[in-house]
């Protein structure tokens, strides 16, 4: 690993430099060439810091891991708020709860981050007194690192499954949303169910999101971890927003059917989604939603043609939106698209409150958002194919659109569809 060392050692020297008593802010970056086997992830998880924070985008061109928490957000507009001294490549990581209102966001101590076939590593200095005093702590933050271990793997037998609901719940929960769809009083809710599974001992989340970034591909792939026995971490096919300068993109990915190896039989699948009223309805419905949220902060919208996107265990129709913002603002986006249609429903306000009254758990950061945001440029993802690991117990989570006609055998078989990304990677076996 003689990329992490180099750069580290030129921190370490970059930080003698400071010789300032006045309060301040600044950052060092050291190069960090992309010749050797170093991977972000094992460097991060190999740490006894936290927080932690793993990203990469979809593209698999952009990826990242943050370390330490130099300034600490409760929700985005108040890191957005920060940041606005600062320059525009200066970043803060983390997530935003399925409430936009609670988040749980940071400026690193240390981040490194691979873009555009560059990488490098950068340091952040920061102080309301003494910047030279934090200078220190961040030579203390350095001794304290460790080199990188490898990943563990995931072996080891479930003791116990239980689904919130279970089926018989979940036919329940179903009939009560249809009464409320066919009375009019909505148009869409998304429900979904949380299922933990126990082990004999702690999960490595670090090792989860390995094993799911290596098999779940075209998705964004984040994990957040909060101490050594809590994280939350997913693999999600759909971007929330994306933003460079005033340039905004969005998409709407609603409906959804199986999967399959074989290319022939996958292909029929995709071409009966394109055709099924159902999903495309509800796809639609996202669409307009989306829409009439952004016109007036917006210049004109533009919606791609629909497509289908081919995942591991499931095809999605997409349909893109892309657009100009009349101001750079990252709060706005989250406030105008966070929860989208397709995680909660319509009208917005009454399918959140559906879900608060008769879901029976809380989604916490589940089906929020993931990501980062500076003042040039901004990239969150929602939230879903995730799972949170607390200690032992390893929750996923997975919702359906529920619509006027919908079928609760036909959306159980659905989330058990989606939560399929995740949980085979679990291995399951029991004890």
């Amino acid at each position: 690993m003689y990329s992490i060392s180099s750069a580290l050692s030129h921190l370490h020297l970059r930080l003698t430099e400071i010789d300032s008593r006045l309060p301040g802010f600044c950052f060092f970056d050291a190069p960090f060439p992309l010749n050797d086997a170093f991977d972000p992830l094992a460097w991060l998880a190999s740490q006894h810091i936290w927080p932690q924070f793993y990203w990469q985008q979809r593209s698999g061109e952009d990826e990242a891991a943050a370390l330490g928490a130099l300034r600490r957000f409760s929700s985005l507009p108040q890191a957005q708020q920060f940041l606005q001294p600062y320059g525009d490549d200066v970043r803060v990581w983390g997530l935003n709860a399925f409430d936009p209102a609670q988040g749980e966001l940071f400026l690193p101590r240390l981040e490194w981050r691979r873009e555009a076939g560059r990488a490098f590593l950068r340091l952040y200095l920061w102080s309301e007194t003494s910047l030279q005093d934090d200078a220190l702590s961040a030579q203390q933050f350095l001794a304290a690192l460790v080199e990188p271990a490898p990943l563990a793997q995931i072996q080891q037998p479930c003791l116990e499954q239980q689904h919130v609901p279970e089926r018989d719940g979940w036919q329940t929960l179903i009939e009560q949303a249809l009464s409320k769809l066919e009375g009019g009083e909505l148009d869409k809710v998304v429900l979904a169910r949380a299922t933990d599974y126990r082990f004999a001992h702690p999960v490595d989340a670090a090792a989860l999101m390995a094993a799911s970034r290596r098999l779940n591909h075209h998705c964004f792939h984040f994990m957040l971890v909060f101490n050594a026995q809590t994280a939350f971490l997913g693999s999600s096919p759909e971007r929330l927003w994306r933003r460079r300068g005033n340039a905004l993109r969005t998409e709407a990915l609603a409906g959804t059917v199986a999967n399959r190896e074989d290319d022939e039989q996958a292909q029929q699948l995709a071409d009966w989604l394109m055709r099924d009223d159902k999903n495309q309805r509800e796809n639609m419905l996202v669409v307009e939603d989306i829409c009439q949220r952004l016109q007036q902060q917006t210049g004109a919208l533009e919606v791609l043609p629909p497509q289908v996107v081919r995942l591991r265990k499931v095809q999605h129709l997409r349909r893109c939106i892309w657009t100009f913002l009349h101001s750079q603002d990252d709060a706005l986006c989250l406030q105008m698209l966070q929860p989208t249609a397709a995680v909660a429903g319509l009208p917005r306000l009454d399918a959140k409150a559906f879900i608060a009254r008769y879901e029976p758990f809380q989604r916490e950061w589940y089906a929020g958002s993931a990501g980062y945001l500076s003042r040039a440029q901004s990239e969150f993802c929602v939230a879903l194919r995730s799972a949170k690991v607390s200690g032992e117990t390893v929750r996923l989570y997975a919702g359906a659109g529920i619509v006027s006609g919908s079928d609760a055998e036909l959306e159980w078989q659905e989330i058990e569809n989606k939560a399929a990304g995740l949980r085979s990677l679990l291995k399951l076996t029991y004890a």
